[in-house]
């Protein structure tokens, strides 16, 4: 597996052109809007019933600890850190690179009120400058009452974690949000099992649900998930 991923064929991997997107100036939102911005892979931005909310946001314009690999595609990298507002929750489902960006994060840090995220990952955040009191970490099937009519329930999902060769010392997750108005689920990322009909049968119907599709492989099957499996 690996063989083929270093050494196969990877010129069908790469956009022929930029990447069509447009920028929003996240500074100056109406309140009242619900909106979501996506920022490429799985990193995005929301403000539901006014409050804001980001998830695993990397703008540093690489999702590797080597700068010259695993480069955003063109287009993709519209957004710097000092595009995005002050952020009320910040949401890492687990820390990969391409989830846990450490240049981002960092920067970041003077903007979050609030982090959600698995076990084990805020140990990361701590090393990088964030309070203690900054970090909500959960296991799996938790529940978080973040404020009044905003809740989020910690889920499964079927991947892995690891930062180097040593795997699996912190947790990954999904996560149901529940606002005023809304229900979204934000899978992070994560094989096809049978956790996904478990989930939608405790907490569904959902408003939005937001899955992984792209990062795959005939490979990877049990940690990604296949084109026909997001359907």
């Amino acid at each position: 597996m690996m063989k083929e991923f270093l050494l196969g064929d990877k010129a069908s991997r790469t956009p022929s052109d930029s990447l069509p997107g447009k920028k929003i100036d996240l500074l100056n939102l109406n309140p009242e809007e619900d909106i979501i911005v996506w920022f490429g892979h799985s990193s995005y931005f929301m403000q539901l019933a006014g409050k804001k909310f980001l998830v695993d946001p990397v703008l540093s314009g690489s999702a590797s600890p080597v700068k010259f690999t695993t480069r955003s595609f063109k287009g993709s990298d519209r957004y710097m850190p000092a595009d995005l507002p002050d952020i009320d929750y910040l949401f890492i489902t687990h820390d990969h690179w391409d989830h846990l960006d450490y240049e981002t994060v960092e920067a970041l840090e003077p903007k979050v009120k609030k982090v959600i995220t698995g076990l084990g990952v805020g140990a990361h955040l701590e090393r990088w400058g964030y309070n203690a009191d900054k970090i909500i970490e959960k296991d799996w099937n938790e529940e978080i009452l973040l404020e009044k009519d905003f809740r989020v329930n910690t889920a499964p999902a079927r991947h892995f974690s690891g930062r180097g060769f040593k795997r699996n010392v912190s947790l990954w997750m999904s996560y149901v949000l529940t606002t005023p108005t809304k229900r979204i689920y934000m899978g992070g990322d994560s094989g096809y099992d049978s956790h996904f009909k478990t989930i939608g049968e405790r907490f569904g119907p959902f408003d939005l649900v937001i899955l992984e599709n792209g990062q795959y492989d005939k490979s990877w099957k049990y940690i990604h998930m296949m084109p026909e499996e997001v359907r």
